[in-house]
């Protein structure tokens, strides 16, 4: 599959919406002590006291994708560990394989660090033969700097079904792209999945 457009995986947006103010954690701390919906807002986003988990500080990301993983119903997931050297190179030559009419759904662990990250989505276009089939966006959501106390977020994403029948069977390609309100790319891979008849 050639490399797929940046067009195809640019985040919707909507008219007149702007990007709030950047603040720090410490600024959104402080900010408004004794407002109780805006204290209730701050620990939907995770800003606690807890003490923050250990960074490198050469690593300026504010989002790393630790791992993907693909839950099947009745089935052990797989689990593609995104912090061994050369696992992003590796998605696009070895196909999932999902059998046909399968329940199933992607689930992504990741640490933000440094700042809050605002607005994270996930990005998905599937293609087949070249053709693109399907664009998804997901809304992941803001959070805070990963604590001691929340070492690690967890996404489960939204659960789909494997389309059937033979016409259906085959390769199918992807490209996805994990990204913020700010624009930041995360991480951009490709993948591919092969829907069969019976489980491989």
């Amino acid at each position: 599959m050639a490399s797929q457009g940046e067009d195809d995986l640019q985040a919707s947006t909507t008219e007149g919406f702007k990007v709030g103010e950047k603040k720090t954690v410490e600024e959104y701390a402080k900010l408004d002590q004794n407002d109780e919906s805006l204290n209730r807002w701050k620990a939907s986003l995770g800003i606690s006291s807890s003490p923050a988990i250990h960074v490198d500080p050469k690593d300026q990301r504010r989002c790393v994708i630790k791992s993907l993983a693909l839950e099947v119903e009745g089935r052990p997931d797989i689990t593609i560990d995104l912090t061994a050297p050369g696992s992003v190179e590796a998605l696009k030559s070895k196909p999932f394989t999902i059998k046909e009419g399968a329940k199933f759904r992607m689930k992504a662990n990741f640490v933000v660090q440094h700042d809050v990250l605002s607005g994270l989505k996930y990005l998905q276009v599937t293609k087949r033969k070249g053709i693109r089939l399907a664009k998804n966006e997901e809304m992941i959501g803001s959070f805070a700097p990963n604590t001691q106390d929340k070492p690690v977020y967890e996404k489960k994403f939204e659960p789909d079904e494997a389309p059937t029948g033979m016409l259906a069977r085959g390769h199918y390609d992807a490209a996805s792209k994990f990204a913020d309100d700010d624009g930041h790319s995360y991480l951009k891979f490709e993948w591919s999945f092969d829907i069969t008849k019976e489980w491989k």
